[in-house]
């Protein structure tokens, strides 16, 4: 019996070629594209053509080419609620959101495999480079890094539970991305050289402060720059506006370069240091999903990251309650934020993560 697959397609090269090989390699496939916001949501004039509808055009150009079926599903309310929203307040609760693992979170990964399951399908594909594998030894599916580290994107996806392990599909976790562009360039995809997403999909300027005023109607009262002692060196812009191991556009003048190493919501202040005191060797994760385990009963040696692009260090990780682990560094880490995650790795393997505390 053919397996059936909803391939999610963002309009990109990378979504493009997942839909490719699945269809290569026999699945009955639709295109699916998730229409995430509307215009007015994220400060884009309602007659401007968005983006976001210029990526459905692309999407439903290679679905065409492929002999996809094609459709769009309107997810924006729960975008709005569950990726939007949480950004905003995790801002405003002075720490650092990762909305792209919230998006995998709640709408990739929770609305998009419900959807499928409903219609009936037996598989969910994406583009994202990471691989899937089932051990036999333990009975748990395996979240697993791509073969091109460089784009390897397993980060984003540790929140991912053993049922969705179960039906996902990532076609391009044996992949280079040069491979990827090779193929689209071969089958005549119109978006083979299409420039990969850098930023943010709902903050048009990377301006996030700007934006979540603007979405809030909300202005955020000037405050105190403090030094670790606590003395004032001057006035800050809204609290909103500074994130941790910040150096520049701060508007004051040091004898040596200082930074952001906390931001305190109640009393309004940010609190700056020079680069040493930045460095921090301990951290509490919360809201944690393991992966390759369902627990850990002792202390575990493994390699962590706390942001996408870091190499993975040397640290010890210990279970301290069910939803709650404690993570020491061998060495000292650079700017670690309150709101990202942390993502602790064995190897090829991710055995879990969860949110800086």
């Amino acid at each position: 019996m053919v397996k059936k697959a909803m391939v999610a397609m963002s309009g990109g090269v990378d979504s493009s070629v997942a839909a490719y090989l699945i269809k290569q390699q026999g699945y009955e496939a639709i295109g699916i594209t998730l229409k995430l916001y509307d215009n007015e949501d994220v400060g884009v004039s309602r007659e401007k053509t968005c983006c976001s509808l210029e990526d459905v055009e692309d999407a439903r150009s290679v679905a065409s080419k492929l002999g996809m079926p094609f459709y769009v599903l309107n997810f924006s309310e729960a975008f709005k609620t569950e990726v939007i929203n949480r950004f905003v307040k995790t801002y405003k609760c002075g720490a650092t959101p990762n909305p792209c693992i919230d998006c995998n979170r709640y709408i990739k990964f929770d609305k998009l495999m419900l959807r499928a399951k409903q219609l009936g399908f037996d598989y969910v594909v994406t583009g994202h480079y990471a691989g899937v594998e089932y051990d036999d030894a333990s009975g748990r599916y395996l979240l697993k890094k791509a073969v091109d580290i460089l784009k390897d994107q397993s980060y984003v996806l540790f929140s991912m539970t053993q049922e969705q392990l179960s039906k996902i599909l990532f076609p391009l976790g044996k992949l280079k991305k040069t491979e990827v562009r090779q193929i689209a360039l071969e089958n005549g995809f119109t978006n083979a050289n299409k420039h990969d997403s850098q930023d943010i999909c709902f903050v048009k300027d990377g301006d996030y402060a700007k934006f979540i005023e603007a979405y809030t109607g909300e202005s955020f009262e000037r405050g105190n720059f403090v030094d670790l002692e606590g003395s004032i060196l001057g006035s800050h812009n809204g609290i909103i506006r500074y994130t941790i191991g910040q150096r520049k556009g701060l508007g004051l003048s040091f004898a040596s370069p200082m930074y952001v190493c906390s931001k305190d919501i109640f009393s309004n202040t940010v609190t700056l240091g020079e680069e040493p005191d930045l460095y921090i060797k301990s951290l509490t994760a919360e809201d944690i999903n393991l992966i390759a385990c369902s627990s850990i009963e002792r202390p575990l040696r493994v390699k962590a990251k706390v942001r996408y692009k870091q190499e993975e260090q040397w640290a010890t990780i210990e279970q301290t309650e069910v939803n709650q682990i404690q993570l020491e560094f061998d060495f000292p880490q650079r700017a670690i934020a309150k709101g990202q995650a942390v993502v602790f790795y064995d190897g090829e393997t991710v055995v879990g993560g969860g949110t800086i505390k």
